[in-house]
């Protein structure tokens, strides 16, 4: 395996960026399930490729640290990961046309199967059996939907958003 070290100049823009997913989630916690993070991971991934889990773990860190590591946290530690990876394995050679249906689309996607990716720690730690969890997903599926119908929306700002982050980061390379 390659190892790949990190130049100054991402280990400067790297907590950066974790930062401003941790903002922008504060500042958006007015909304019920509304945020950018979708949008920014796979903004991120696009840029950066596996780098890209620097500012992810950043603010997942971070946002443990301002809202406490308790058991809410725990699911934290995976489910921002499953949207990097689903981001990294979609070809890049698509047309644009397709690219921006089906980023938006899996970013959109992310949203609404957020309290069944979640489910999983629910379930362990507070001994969920199989219907219980299910009753969870379906209970929790109202906010779920807000988060789809959301990360939808922020979901078609990835393609020009990735396109100015990378002719930005080419330029100061």
């Amino acid at each position: 395996m390659m190892k790949t070290k990190l130049k100054l100049f991402e280990i400067t823009l790297f907590p950066l960026l974790g930062v401003l997913m941790t903002v922008s989630k504060i500042a958006l916690e007015f909304l019920p399930n509304i945020h950018i993070l979708g949008m920014l991971i796979m903004v991120y991934t696009l840029v950066f490729g596996k780098k890209a889990l620097i500012p992810i773990y950043i603010y997942v860190f971070l946002i443990g640290l301002i809202s406490g590591f308790n058991v809410w946290w725990i699911p934290y530690l995976y489910i921002w990961t499953v949207l990097w990876a689903v981001t990294m394995i979609i070809p890049k050679k698509l047309p644009s046309k397709y690219r921006f249906i089906i980023y938006a689309t899996v970013c959109s996607l992310h949203g609404f199967l957020f309290g069944t990716l979640y489910s999983p720690v629910q379930a362990i730690v507070f001994g969920l059996s199989f219907k219980q969890t299910v009753a969870w997903i379906i209970s929790g599926f109202p906010f779920d939907a807000l988060h789809g119908i959301g990360n939808l929306f922020f979901g078609f700002f990835i393609i020009p958003l990735s396109s100015v982050l990378k002719k930005a980061v080419d330029k100061l390379y």
